[in-house]
């Protein structure tokens, strides 16, 4: 089976599972999913599953990534932020959903291999820096949406604080190797709510000092 129809197969089964926003999954369709694959995996990338990338990551699951976009609800005029390219595949799909996205990556060799990737699909609305995400990037905010691409125990003050009025937050909340659950959070009128959506597995959100 080639990758188109492969492609058309997991559309499909997003469908299926919830994934309702046309937006959403025609930006899921317009990205070359193989291209964010390590070459050992390419045969897979149209399954609904993770897989592995470089430094002990993953690139998320087809339906976590189409799910999580779905839930925040992002506009073709906002600001977004990303903690986590990773892979840089979650990057493009909001990419195409926003009018301007930044991402952060504590790893530099992946965040390379990241924006190589964006070159290649021509996507110039992508900023990204490598630095220590659960910080946010303040002097960019406040950013209308944010994207959390890896697990925090709580949900982090700072990022909150960079949210705009109207702002939604989503994120995975929980330990490594116990029960994890999406969590999205609004700030409406200065109040800030938090709604569980579903359980997910990430890796977690890690502060501090960034590796050499």
């Amino acid at each position: 089976m080639k990758n188109e129809a492969r492609k058309i197969r997991l559309i499909m089964e997003l469908r299926r599972s919830g994934v309702t926003d046309t937006r959403v999954l025609s930006a899921i369709e317009r990205i070359p999913r193989e291209i964010f694959v390590p070459e050992p995996f390419k045969d897979q990338a149209y399954e609904n599953t993770a897989l592995p990338i470089k430094l002990g990551q993953t690139i998320s699951q087809p339906l976590v990534v189409a799910s999580m976009s779905q839930a925040l609800a992002v506009g073709e005029r906002m600001k977004v932020l990303e903690i986590g390219t990773g892979s840089g595949y979650q990057a493009a799909v909001l990419a195409k959903l926003c009018r301007r996205l930044y991402t952060i990556e504590r790893h530099a060799p992946l965040l390379a291999g990241a924006e190589e990737m964006f070159k290649e699909l021509r996507l110039h609305n992508i900023t990204a820096i490598v630095a220590d995400g659960s910080r946010g990037w303040p002097e960019q905010a406040p950013f209308d949406r944010i994207m959390v691409t890896a697990a925090a125990e709580r949900v982090p003050d700072r990022l909150v604080d960079q949210l705009a009025e109207g702002g939604i937050m989503v994120l995975p909340l929980g330990a490594q190797g116990g029960e994890q659950d999406l969590i999205r959070v609004t700030r409406k009128d200065g109040q800030i709510t938090q709604e569980k959506l579903f359980p997910v597995r990430f890796v977690p959100l890690v502060a501090g000092e960034l590796p050499s």
